[in-house]
């Protein structure tokens, strides 16, 4: 694992980060920019589908016969990004789990505030399992916000009554939109592409009006009992680093099995920059192993 990586890797974001002060659509354009001119692997296909009514993109991998289905949400802080933009990484959590992604193109705020994320995400896992997916063969992934959309799908389903996914691999999760976690401070200086400021007016676009200790808005402060297990990566050098944390001990306290995996040294959704970090490479390798493992014992149970 490199120092030089690591390095080079927080320039490349400090370089590239986007002014705080430019208007959404212009920030929306330049993600755009940004995330397109990274061609995807060759041997993966994205298709626009829809679940139910809600939009997604499902992606493929040549060579891969799909036995299960990551249902995947992607990040932007619920204001920014796409499920076609978030194809890359979202492609490297099926390559490791044999599994075709399904990414669910929840509508964004503040065009459409919350709950529209949290109803979307809960429509196309519904619309899921009227396909005839088995719950046991599936399971949640997400990066940042769309970490936090699957922990809140994750609270939704079941106080809906449905069967749960086998497990959950969470990146970075943004869980606490009362921005309370210590880290918000303390690795304001570390962290090269957020800070509490730049949340700040995010959390007003996505939550206007409403308590965001709700716990389908900041799922840290939600009844966690009964989910199935969860698998929580995080860098060091992020100011959402407390999130993670505390995800993880909320879930332990409630009986949850959790897996918490902390990289040092590394940024928010470090797994997305594989093609440049190792460490990036490894944590998806574990998180695809702990994924699989879950598969296995839910087909296991099932049968």
């Amino acid at each position: 694992m490199s120092t030089e990586q690591r390095e080079n890797l927080d320039a490349i974001l400090r370089q590239s980060a986007f002014p705080t002060d430019i208007d959404l659509n212009e920030q929306r354009r330049l993600l755009r920019e940004l995330l397109s001119a990274q061609p995807l692997p060759a041997d993966v296909t994205v298709t626009a589908a829809t679940l139910g009514d809600v939009p997604t993109a499902e992606i493929t991998i040549d060579g891969v016969e799909p036995r299960h289905v990551v249902l995947y949400f992607h990040g932007g802080v619920y204001v920014l990004g796409d499920a076609f933009l978030s194809a890359d990484l979202a492609s490297q959590v099926g390559r490791r789990t044999r599994a075709k992604v399904i990414s669910v193109d929840y509508r964004l705020a503040p065009e459409h505030p919350y709950p529209a994320a949290v109803d979307d995400a809960l429509a196309a896992y519904e619309a899921l399992l009227q396909n005839g997916t088995a719950s046991s063969d599936i399971v949640f992934a997400g990066e940042s916000a769309g970490g936090g959309l699957a922990v809140a799908t994750l609270i939704n389903a079941r106080d809906h009554g449905l069967p749960l996914p086998a497990a959950a691999f969470v990146m970075s999760p943004y869980v606490d939109l009362t921005l309370a976690g210590s880290t918000m401070q303390t690795k304001g200086e570390v962290d090269p592409l957020m800070s509490r400021e730049n949340l700040q007016a995010r959390v007003t676009d996505y939550a206007p009006g409403q308590d965001t200790a709700l716990g389908l808005i900041s799922p840290i402060f939600a009844d966690l009992s009964g989910l199935p297990p969860l698998v929580i990566q995080a860098g060091s050098h992020e100011v959402l680093l407390d999130d993670a944390v505390r995800l993880a001990q909320q879930a332990a306290t409630a009986d949850v099995e959790v897996t918490l995996d902390i990289t040092p040294g590394v940024p928010h959704v470090f797994q997305a920059y594989y093609p440049i970090l190792d460490e990036a490479t490894a944590a998806l390798d574990r998180a695809g192993q702990l994924l699989s493992t879950h598969l296995a014992a839910a087909e296991h149970i099932t049968a």
